[in-house]
């Protein structure tokens, strides 16, 4: 297990940090190895990448910034941030349930009863268990405040019945951090709660469904009186949408610094490929919308690890992470050429995350509707 601990001054502990777990990743380079070619199929992807969750997880590295309570060494979330980028820059994947970790954690920590918590976080941080998020439904996506998924108390706890969307990897996950309608009909973001379901529960049907890169990754899940014990239940009654803004948080945030770490990794990819057909001031304005990417995700990083609210500032991370991306493979359709739709296995990397950048605008919040909070809520434009 690693002997970080934190200092006093958090930037001396992120110097040290990275310092320390390069060196790590140096010495521990012929286990690591194994980690760095891609699995055949998705299940042995999952396996391996939770095998490497598990490794970190036993080297202190991922306990990093979560509290001694629930398995974590301490000191702030920052210092994760610091291990995910140095992976990356390292040429490892990230474990699979870093984003979850990151997303939905935070959230479980904050929200759930403490022996809950104490329960469930260390499971998901060694690699144990897979979590997913039921969050959008076929009438409510980026308007998530109409969802109508409904969850009626009965003895001991809920049941609930109704349908979600696009929710990712739902085929793998152990539980699934849901949001229902326990108000009325029409009492939109003050009316939901927040539960944290087993997968495993008796009524829960999971329907993968294909995107055009050719992924299972979203399923639809069909929930017929499945029953949530009471303790399940996240926050308080009716007062889900703030679990749900917690949740967007480290979505837009921590999940938006790792994603621009692996931007950064493809760009470098696609400058080693390039054969003149994308000129350097395209490659350019590549570079400078990642890094404003970067920036604007540091910033809300550091927010969110000093535990101030960062509010609708996070719909400019949104917007910077899919701006970057959808520009970063255009112009990878144009470098890359013919191949990236006709060629083999070579091109086939570039082929699936193209197609994948298309939903870019789409997932954790439409374009649309970043413009819009930023119009009314940043700037003060009328409706």
């Amino acid at each position: 297990m690693t002997t970080v601990v934190p200092d006093a001054d958090p930037a001396a502990s992120l110097e040290r940090v990275r310092a320390e777990f390069r060196q790590w990743v140096r010495d521990n380079r012929d286990d690591l190895g194994r980690f760095r070619e891609p699995a055949a199929e998705v299940t042995e992807t999952f396996a391996r990448l939770r095998l490497l969750q598990r490794v970190l997880y036993d080297a202190g590295w991922i306990r990093l910034g979560w509290p001694e309570e629930i398995g974590g060494l301490g000191g702030r979330p920052i210092l994760r941030s610091v291990v995910s980028e140095e992976l990356a820059a390292a040429g490892y994947p990230p474990p699979f349930s870093f984003a979850t970790q990151e997303v939905l954690g935070p959230a479980v920590a904050e929200f759930a009863r403490p022996e809950l918590a104490a329960e469930v976080l260390p499971r998901l941080l060694r690699g144990d268990e897979t979590w997913c998020q039921g969050f959008s439904e076929p009438g409510a996506g980026s308007d998530l405040a109409s969802l109508r998924l409904k969850a009626t108390a009965t003895d001991g706890g809920w049941r609930v019945s109704g349908e979600k969307i696009w929710t990712s990897w739902a085929q793998f996950a152990d539980r699934c951090l849901l949001l229902a309608r326990t108000g009325a009909p029409d009492s939109g973001h003050r009316g939901i709660s927040a539960f944290l379901l087993d997968m495993d529960s008796s009524g829960i049907e999971v329907s993968p469904l294909r995107s055009m890169n050719g992924d299972d990754e979203f399923c639809s899940l069909y929930f017929d009186d499945v029953f949530v014990p009471r303790e399940r239940l996240l926050g308080t009654v009716d007062g889900g949408w703030l679990v749900a803004m917690h949740v967007l948080a480290g979505e837009r945030g921590a999940a938006a610094w790792q994603r621009q770490i692996w931007l950064r990794s493809r760009l470098n990819d696609l400058v080693a490929v390039n054969d003149a057909n994308v000129g350097d001031g395209v490659i350019g304005e590549a570079a400078e919308l990642l890094m404003a990417l970067r920036l604007l995700s540091r910033r809300t990083v550091r927010a969110l690890s000093a535990g101030e609210p960062v509010g609708a500032t996070t719909s400019l991370d949104k917007l910077a992470m899919s701006t970057a991306e959808k520009f970063l493979f255009d112009a990878a359709l144009a470098g890359v050429g013919d191949a990236i739709v006709f060629g083999g296995e070579d091109a086939a990397e570039w082929r699936n995350d193209y197609l994948y950048s298309r939903a870019s605008s789409i997932y954790g919040g439409a374009a649309e509707i970043q413009r819009n909070i930023i119009a009314e809520r940043l700037l003060g434009l009328p409706r």
